[in-house]
This record gives structure tokens, C-alpha cells and sequence, in this order.
């Protein structure tokens, strides 16, 4: 049985002590997804994969895109409405590697 987005996000690590988290590659300027309204969900997922993979790599937007759930077919059928799965996306069909920085409220 799949899951849906929401299903998998209850095993997600939660996100009250981040700001947001900084996504980095050298081809590409800085990105942040902040810990607002809205962006929670990919906040959560891109802890958990920050946390077991250190970076944004194809292996890491395969589990991203499947925690996404029926928000990738969305993304696939819709480019820059997900603007977070987009990411995975073009990782994975580009081979990019994405560095992650947890950026915890208060600073540092």
C-alpha cells in the first residue's frame, strides 16, 4: 500500500528548532526553505534526508521524491508549483549534488 505525503511526514524529525534549512551547489546560487506556513512538509523531509545522507544526492532525491508521494506526480506534471521536489527532480536526472545546512533558530 502507498502512503501519502501526510502519512509519511508523522515519521518525519520536526522542525520547531530550525530557522529553515540552506541548500547549496556550486553551480547554483543559495536556497532556503524557511520554517514558515506552507513549507513545513519539505522542511521535515529535507531534515530527514540532511540527517541520513548529508547531502542532496540522486540517492537522496529518490527517497525525497517517494516521501513526497502524490505531490511528485504533481510536480512532474506541473514544473515550479513544488518548487522543493523540482529540486530532487533535477537532481535526479542531472546527477547534481546539493549541500544542506541546518540553520537553527536564533542563528549560528
Amino acid at each position: 500500500m502507498n502512503r501519502s505525503f501526510a502519512d509519511n511526514l508523522v515519521d518525519m524529525p520536526l522542525v520547531d528548532d530550525l530557522a529553515g534549512i540552506e541548500i547549496s551547489s556550486p553551480d547554483s546560487p543559495v536556497e532556503v526553505i524557511e520554517n514558515k506556513a506552507g513549507s513545513q512538509g519539505s522542511l521535515r523531509i529535507y531534515r530527514y534526508l540532511t540527517n541520513k545522507y548529508e547531502v542532496i544526492n540522486a540517492t537522496a532525491a529518490a527517497e525525497g521524491l517517494a516521501l513526497y508521494a502524490e505531490h511528485t506526480q504533481d510536480a512532474r506534471l506541473n514544473p515550479g508549483k513544488h518548487p522543493n521536489i523540482d529540486r530532487l527532480l533535477k537532481v535526479e536526472s542531472s546527477g547534481l549534488v546539493y549541500f544542506a545546512r541546518l540553520l537553527p533558530l536564533g542563528g549560528s
